[in-house]
């Protein structure tokens, strides 16, 4: 597994924009598929997004599409999520995830690494 920690969450009011990293470290990164998971209360786990082992081809929700875009640095072992247009709708948890695969599944079960999660909180 690699180990993941989120950064980058925070209060924000409707409209506005916050960039997500998640930095790994352990394994080899770049032999990671990678996504990013939400949660809000009293929700399901649900896909936001995940990128390809060399960031091409990025699958979205399409609660997200338009607004949020993923990508990654493998120099870096970072992977980023910049989410713009905010709404109160996005607030929830954010979780990083990785799985050791080469193609984007949007299910959770798939990824065996996941950091500890970032709060995203957005005011009406």
């Amino acid at each position: 597994q690699v180990q993941l920690v989120e950064s980058g969450g925070g209060l924000v009011q409707t409209g506005g924009s916050l960039t997500l990293s998640c930095a790994a470290s352990g394994r080899t990164f770049s032999a990671y598929v990678m996504g990013w998971f939400r949660q809000a209360p009293g929700k399901e786990r649900e896909f936001v997004t995940g990128i390809s082992l060399n960031g091409g081809r990025p699958s979205y929700a399409d609660s997200v599409k338009g607004r949020f875009t993923i990508s990654r640095d493998n120099a870096k072992n970072t992977v980023y999520l910049q989410m713009n247009s905010l709404k109160p709708e996005d607030t929830a948890v954010y979780y990083c995830a990785g799985g050791l695969m080469v193609l984007v599944f949007t299910t959770a079960a798939r990824y065996d690494s996941w950091g500890q999660g970032t709060q995203v909180t957005v005011s009406s």
